[in-house]
Order: structure tokens, then sequence, then C-alpha cells
């Protein structure tokens, strides 16, 4: 059941309908922590948290969309072979989480 309304909310944000306050910060929440399981804060930074070794990613979703991040976040050499960011052995869920997260960040 879990899994399903993790599903609806991404698919929900991905077509850009409006969510409630309490959908959003749960949204906001889940996102950091698996930046924070996976260790993205290790180079990148989000507002004040992580490292400033590689790009800061606070506005990321202005420039891109969930589904630019999610193809990035699997195989980050398909989209640009010059990145230096490696392929990394993410879930599935994680992608889609991260993915959706980041696309809103303004």
């Amino acid at each position: 059941m879990r899994r399903l309304s993790s599903l609806t909310l991404i698919l929900l944000l991905t077509a850009g309908a409006a969510l409630p306050v309490s959908a959003q910060d749960d949204l906001a929440r889940r996102g950091l922590a698996a930046f924070m399981k996976n260790g993205c804060h290790g180079c990148h930074t989000i507002g004040t948290v992580g490292s400033r070794l590689a790009p800061d990613l606070s506005h990321i979703g202005r420039k891109h969309g969930a589904a630019y991040l999610r193809q990035w976040l699997r195989d980050p050499q398909s989209l640009r072979p010059s990145a230096h960011m490696p392929a990394l052995e993410l879930t599935d869920a994680d992608i889609d989480l991260l993915a959706v997260y980041l696309s809103t960040l303004p």
C-alpha cells in the first residue's frame, strides 16, 4: 500500500497537479532523507545541507524536470558523456523519489 501511495504522489507531481501542503512536506522530508541516505550530500548541497564538492542542487528544479533527473540518476553519462558523476547503485524507488523531489526545488 505504501508503494502505491508513493507512485500516486510521483504521478501527481509529474503531471503538475497541486498537492496539499502536507503531501508536499512529506515529499520534501522523504526526498531529503533519500538524499542523505544515499550519500548525495557528500558531494552536493541543497540549501545549507551537504558539501560543495559538486554542483549545488538547491535550484535544480528550475532547470530540469523529473524525467531528465530520473535518467541522470540512472546513468549520468548517457546524457552527458563527460559527466564527472558516477553511475550510482540506487533503487528504482530512490531514483523516483530523488528525481521528483529535486524537480520540485525552486
